[in-house]
């Protein structure tokens, strides 16, 4: 099996990059099993500094596997996303979005869990949970202390997707950027972060770190998600998803009945 995930080291940097291109970085398995053992590996290594984290493809990352999970009633909790963004959540180290594409559902998680994020300008945002039957409830976790209140009822309900500077405007994500831009915004970010001190660094990210992503949220809202996969909404919507058509709760935009 190929590896979904590549890794280099450059100047005290780890890069991380996402090349599950076929299934637009969704969050299979074992895609985040190999996300977590380079974090894992970053932490353990004094001499990584800073992570990137970014992608081959036009998506960033598409969210959850549905394609995959749609015949397993209990799939929720068979994707460990929730340990992945835990442990970016709790690492010492900086983490940097480099977001070169779009970012919808747990994908979105994954750029707001970092603590720094950059995206190209043309990448769209989308809290499109709730149009499949399901409800973001894991990245609610990383994803509500930067938003809002206005404006995660209007996300996490409407399900539509939004612009990269919407995404910035809210808070999501730090900045958007035209994509011939991205690696210079990007290396500016890392330079100021290996000017400061790795310990000062870590206890900044305790400091920062909010109640709402400690691993007992995490859990309570893993099992709220395992509930909701499992659920008959969740089952119609992916159905529709992979048939390619409208959930039964859309209305028919012909105005038939049934």
């Amino acid at each position: 099996m190929s590896s979904l995930v590549e890794t280099a080291v450059r100047d005290s940097v780890l890069t991380i990059t996402l090349c599950d291109e076929e299934r637009r970085n969704a969050l299979s398995s074992q895609l985040v099993k190999e996300l977590m053992a380079a974090c894992a590996d970053a932490d353990a290594d004094s001499s990584i500094r800073v992570v990137t984290v970014t992608n081959r493809g036009s998506t960033f990352c598409a969210g959850a596997n549905l394609a995959a999970q749609s015949s397993e009633r209990s799939g929720g909790d068979r994707l460990p996303s929730w340990e992945l963004f835990s442990r970016i959540s709790r690492s010492p180290k900086p983490y940097v979005g480099r977001i070169a594409g779009h970012a919808v559902a747990g994908g979105v998680g994954l750029a707001a869990v970092m603590d720094i994020s950059i995206a190209v300008e043309e990448a769209k945002f989308g809290f499109t949970e709730v149009r499949v039957g399901v409800a973001p409830a894991v990245i609610s976790a990383v994803c509500l202390p930067k938003l809002r209140a206005a404006d995660a009822r209007a996300a996490f309900l409407r399900g539509n997707r939004f612009s990269a500077p919407e995404a910035a405007a809210m808070g999501l994500i730090n900045a958007a950027v035209p994509k011939e831009g991205l690696d210079d915004e990007v290396g500016l970010v890392v330079a100021d972060l290996l000017a400061g001190a790795p310990g000062a660094l870590a206890a900044s990210k305790r400091l920062l770190r909010s109640g709402g992503a400690e691993e007992e949220d995490f859990l309570r809202l893993a099992s709220l998600s395992a509930e909701l996969f499992a659920g008959e909404e969740a089952q119609e919507g992916m159905a529709a998803f992979r048939e390619k058509r409208l959930a039964s709760w859309v209305p028919d935009p012909r105005g038939n009945e049934g």
